[in-house]
């Protein structure tokens, strides 16, 4: 990935989720996000009786898109995603949104993590 765009999913912005629906509309939702670049996963933080989270464990692997834009520039991260209530990978998420954002997330009951493994960027950065 280029470093403009590395340094442009390193701001403290929000993007938009996509995921589908089970009829296979889009559900296009504004979250908060974090980008692990040495990994290729990014991870939105929810719980897990909101949308986005139903529709990733109604169809496990199916494919996922966050796109953050900032003026003229913008990145759009997709892939295939998973939905983990695991506490590890929950706690992965919790200190890299700290990091980016810094302070952390709320910590309702039901957290989980939406994992979306990038394999396609697209953007103008």
């Amino acid at each position: 990935m280029k470093p403009s765009a590395e340094t442009l999913l390193a701001s403290p912005s929000v993007g938009t989720l996509t995921t589908l629906r089970p009829d296979g509309s889009p559900h296009v939702v504004t979250v908060r996000f974090t980008w692990d670049g040495a990994s290729g996963l990014v991870r939105v933080l929810t719980i897990d009786t909101t949308r986005k989270a139903r529709n990733v464990l109604a169809a496990p692997r199916s494919r996922a898109a966050i796109c953050q834009p900032e003026g003229f520039r913008w990145i759009t991260l997709e892939g295939p995603a998973t939905l983990s209530a695991d506490p590890r990978r929950v706690d992965e998420g919790v200190r890299r949104y700290a990091d980016r954002y810094g302070s952390p997330p709320p910590d309702p009951p039901g957290r989980v993590v939406i994992e979306i493994a990038v394999d396609r960027v697209l953007g103008l950065h």
